[in-house]
């Protein structure tokens, strides 16, 4: 790993402090504990960890966006998120000590702050209102994922594309989603094919503009339409 200058890190550590976990803290006890982060950088598509590795780090996003995906044994996956800068992953394993639970890796380079288990178990005996932090991000996962399974289940393929692309243009990203057509079906559970023809028909309409690998929303109204089942 390449030297981090002081710049670097002590941009990394303010961002670091930004991440919903640490917010409300004072001064000092925020400095004290995002000190002990360790900055990584890897590279587009560089692996963070894999499914059944140890859970002993819990990591947020500094700079890039990290996609997290759950493999199956025939070599299929589902994106179960997609994480943008003060976004938290590795908790689960980091709470309860066991394997990670899904696959991380690097979309474009990025930049992760890293916490050993040891600093943030400490952390949250010393500042109770920190565990209701993490509650919080746990129960915002598992209301994602328990959507993005009804979704599968009851939606067809235009309102399950429609509901994530409301979601991305809801968060960091905006109207301008940079994800490739094969990435987007790994999230809705669909052939790269079947999100082509959907795309172009709704760029036909006036409703996306495609431009490469990116999708901008230009009809947020229609879109939100098409989300809902008729």
């Amino acid at each position: 790993m390449a030297a981090i200058d002081r710049n670097t890190l002590n941009e990394a550590h303010r961002l670091l402090g930004q991440c919903i976990l640490f917010r409300g803290l004072n001064p000092a006890d925020r400095k004290g504990l995002v000190s002990q982060a360790r900055i990584r950088n890897f590279a587009a598509g560089a692996t963070i960890f894999l499914m059944g590795s140890t859970g002993d780090s819990m990591m947020a996003v500094l700079k890039g966006s990290v996609r997290v995906s759950v493999p199956s044994v025939e070599g299929k996956e589902i994106v179960l998120a997609i994480l943008q800068p003060g976004e938290l992953l590795g908790e689960i394993a980091l709470l309860d000590g066991k394997q990670r639970t899904a696959d991380a890796r690097a979309m474009g380079a990025c930049s992760l702050a890293i916490l050993d288990r040891r600093a943030v178990l400490a952390f949250l005996q010393r500042h109770p209102s920190g565990s209701l932090r993490l509650i919080e991000v746990l129960c915002k996962r598992l209301r994602q994922s328990d959507q993005q399974i009804a979704e599968m289940v009851f939606l067809d393929l235009p309102a399950r594309l429609a509901n994530a692309l409301m979601r991305m243009a809801d968060g960091p990203a905006g109207t301008h989603i940079v994800l490739s057509q094969r990435e987007l079906g790994n999230i809705v559970g669909s052939s790269r094919e079947s999100i082509n023809k959907c795309l172009r028909e709704w760029q036909r309409n006036g409703i996306v503009r495609i431009d490469e690998n990116e999708i901008i929303i230009t009809k947020r109204a229609a879109l939100r339409a098409l989300s809902t089942p008729g």
